[in-house]
């Protein structure tokens, strides 16, 4: 209960200072982008592999290899742009929570330094 109550004071927190919360609309594109890139190396990478496996011409099988590579490049090419917008999200997240305390804590500073003075 009480982590509710923590995440409903943070939002109020965060609505009564005005601040931007919504996220990138690019951020959804980007993690599907490397979602779908994931996919497409692996499959991909994992047909090229099997046909070069079928292949009796060096350089046939070399082709194929290179094929292979370049798609486990596309791979981690996704993996990548997914991280990176998943690490921009929490981020983002993380900026927001530091604005929100920091201002808490000068409010803290400007009350204390108000009720000293004589």
């Amino acid at each position: 209960m009480l982590t509710e109550e923590r995440r409903a004071q943070f939002k109020e927190d965060v609505a009564r200072q005005k601040l931007k919360t919504d996220s990138s609309r690019h951020d959804g594109l980007w993690r599907i982008a490397g979602l779908i890139l994931m996919i497409v190396g692996v499959v991909g990478a994992f047909i090229a592999y099997n046909n070069s496996l079928a292949q009796d011409d060096l350089r046939n099988v070399g082709s194929f290899q290179a094929l292979a590579t370049a798609f486990t490049a596309l791979t981690v090419l996704g993996a990548a742009l997914y991280l990176a917008a998943a690490v921009t999200r929490v981020l983002r997240l993380w900026l927001l929570r530091q604005l929100v305390e920091s201002q808490a804590h000068t409010d803290q500073i400007a009350a204390a330094l108000r009720d000293s003075r004589p």
